[in-house]
Order: structure tokens, then C-alpha cells, then sequence
């Protein structure tokens, strides 16, 4: 059982960053994949970003490749989401997820455990 929290959220003018954290309450392993979501106002929820516990590799969605980064600290149990270069559609609510299937993609639906979200606004 893993409960995940999400915080950094706020507001922040266009061009800026801002960093989000996820804590996951129960131990990681190294099967687990960890992804950041988004849903803004109207729309679906949308894939950002997703690491592995364990692993070098991360993937990214073509609308925040360079300006978003993810990470990770194992011993903290917690997943990063830098993010810099905000845009104002960017603002949304940002939700960390995580789940034992070993290939879950980007599909929200392959993700069982979820964050309560955190609120990111960019402005102008």
C-alpha cells in the first residue's frame, strides 16, 4: 500500500519555475514507476512526466520536453518535478501516481495509486 502527497504548487508568473514534490508514504521497490499528471480546467487528465524507482531512464511529454525535469530520492521516497520555463498553459493541477506494472506508459489508467494533486497557476 503506497500513499503519495503531493506539494510545491502555487503561482508563478510565465517564464518562471517552480518545483513539485511527491512523498510516497509506504517503501518503493525498484519495480515501481512514478508519473506526474496534469488535468487543467475542461480537459482530460494528460501525461507529463514518469520515472522508475530504480533506472536511469525517464520520459516526458512532447509539451514540457526541456523545460520540465523529473528525478527522483530514493532514501526520501520522494519524485521531483522540476519545472522551468512555465508556461501559462501549463496551469493545472498536477497529480504524482505510481504503480507496480512494469511498462504502464503514460495511460492514467495503467497508474493505481494517486495524490490528492497540487494546483499550479502560471499567469499571463
Amino acid at each position: 500500500q503506497v500513499q503519495l502527497v503531493e506539494s510545491g504548487g502555487g503561482l508563478v508568473q510565465a517564464g518562471g519555475s517552480l518545483r513539485l514534490s511527491c512523498a510516497a508514504s509506504g517503501r518503493m521497490f525498484s519495480g515501481y514507476v512514478v508519473g506526474w499528471f496534469r488535468q487543467a480546467p475542461g480537459a482530460e487528465r494528460e501525461f507529463v512526466a514518469r520515472i522508475r524507482w530504480s533506472g536511469a531512464n525517464t520520459y516526458y511529454a512532447d509539451s514540457v520536453k526541456g523545460r520540465f525535469t523529473i528525478s527522483r530520492d530514493n532514501a526520501e521516497n520522494t519524485v521531483y518535478l522540476q519545472m522551468n520555463m512555465l508556461k501559462p498553459e501549463d496551469t493545472a493541477v498536477y497529480y504524482c501516481a505510481a504503480t507496480t506494472k512494469y511498462y504502464p506508459g503514460g495511460y492514467s489508467n495503467n497508474y493505481d495509486y494517486w495524490g490528492q494533486g497540487t494546483q499550479v497557476t502560471v499567469s499571463s
